[in-house]
């Protein structure tokens, strides 16, 4: 390993500790109250959300490697880090600005937020698997793609669920089904709209929308960034001590 590995390897050990955490208190009493909360929604507004949610990553799923670059080849892990930092940065700036646009438009602009957000988070990610050199073509990278989403925006859990089929990624992926209806949507978008409902909530409300929308919208995908990051260096970093 060279010095920058070194570095990296030290930051993902404390990634993989908080990572492996159980809840707090705190999120084992938020985790409760929205279960509850989900329990009163009826059955069918469930399959209408997880349909809606379900088509509308789909399409941005399969519509992003047409826009995306091929995949970086023949570079280091401190030049591929440099082109990640800058492009978490650029759509960090980019999800801050719309979330600050929507939020001070009221009600209806606020609710168009919400796709035009995972739009950007899917595309960001694309980007991000793109510039360590994985290729989106593969249908089970952008499955990987889907887990790093849910690891980011879902209940400590959940994630660390996510988390472990990640450690063991090759394991994982010989075992996945062609078909990616098979995926686990309706535990996807539950527990996606249980992590942000707060802050997606009060951006609906007026004068408050566009500051809430702002900070929201920057620090949600200032941690996608993050997650991704962590995710992508933990494969290169175990595909290399393999290879050694």
């Amino acid at each position: 390993m060279d010095q920058y590995e070194l570095f990296v390897s030290g930051e993902l050990q404390k990634w993989q500790f908080n990572m492996l955490k159980g809840p707090g208190f705190l999120g084992k009493l938020s985790k409760k109250a929205q279960d509850k909360i989900n329990s009163f929604i009826p059955e069918k507004v469930h399959n209408a959300i997880t349909t809606v949610i379900k088509q509308m990553i789909r399409g941005v799923l399969f519509g992003a490697k047409h826009t995306t670059a091929k995949p970086l080849q023949a570079a280091s892990l401190f030049e591929r880090e440099l082109v990640v930092k800058e492009k978490i940065k650029f759509y960090r700036s980019t999800a801050a600005l719309e979330g600050g646009v929507t939020g001070a438009g009221g009600f209806f602009l606020g609710l168009a937020d919400f796709p035009i957000l995972i739009a950007l988070k899917l595309k960001l990610l694309y980007e991000i698997a793109a510039t360590y050199g994985f290729d989106l073509n593969d249908y089970k990278e952008r499955i990987y793609v889907l887990h790093i989403f849910e690891l980011s925006f879902s209940s400590k859990e959940h994630s660390r669920n996510i988390y472990m089929k990640l450690v063991n990624w090759d394991q994982h992926a010989a075992a996945l089904p062609r078909d990616i209806n098979q995926f686990e949507w309706r535990k996807f978008q539950q527990e996606y709209r249980d992590y942000i409902d707060l802050a997606k909530m009060a951006q609906l409300l007026p004068v408050i929308g566009a500051p809430v929308g702002l900070i929201a919208n920057y620090s949600l995908i200032k941690k996608l960034g993050n997650t991704a990051m962590n995710a992508y260096r933990m494969r290169l970093l175990q595909k290399e001590h393999l290879m050694n």
